[in-house]
């Protein structure tokens, strides 16, 4: 039986890792690139489609011009509460993204998308260390991803 300190310590990471998550879409939605990459840990990664971005290209992420267009219609990154497994100092999050963009009435889900957050402690908290995002277009590897 896990002690007290024990069993509060998983749930302060818990609520920790699920802030970090979700904190994702309002720097994504702001263009704050610099705090999507505070986001990860210094050798992290963010894959997504055929794109795999290293912890130094994190913060241009809000520079593409996909990422542009969006925020210039209008848009929110939504990300569903995560299923979080915790061992020690990693964690498994998955969860699914939306990005709804507005184009006039009704707003577009332009992309849904499955995620696996690899997720590490650090003296900071806990941060990112891997990030695998696929579009949920049939493909068997968006699925993969909460299966592993």
């Amino acid at each position: 039986m896990k002690s007290v300190e024990e069993r509060l310590q998983a749930l302060e990471d818990r609520a920790e890792i699920v802030d970090l998550i979700a904190s994702y879409g309002p720097h994504a939605d702001s263009g704050n690139g610099r705090a999507i990459e505070e986001m990860w840990d210094a050798q992290g990664t963010y894959s997504f489609d055929t794109t795999t971005l290293e912890h130094s290209q994190l913060a241009g992420l809000v520079e593409f011009e996909t990422h542009q267009n969006y925020m210039a219609a209008g848009c929110a990154h939504i990300l569903t509460p995560p299923t979080v497994r915790i061992d020690g100092d990693c964690a498994v999050a998955i969860n699914y993204s939306l990005v709804f963009v507005n184009r006039e009435e009704p707003w577009l889900a332009e992309r849904v998308s499955s995620n696996r957050w690899h997720l590490v402690r650090t003296e900071a908290g806990w941060r990112v260390a891997k990030r695998e995002n696929r579009l949920l277009t049939g493909n068997p590897q968006a699925w993969e991803l909460f299966s592993r």
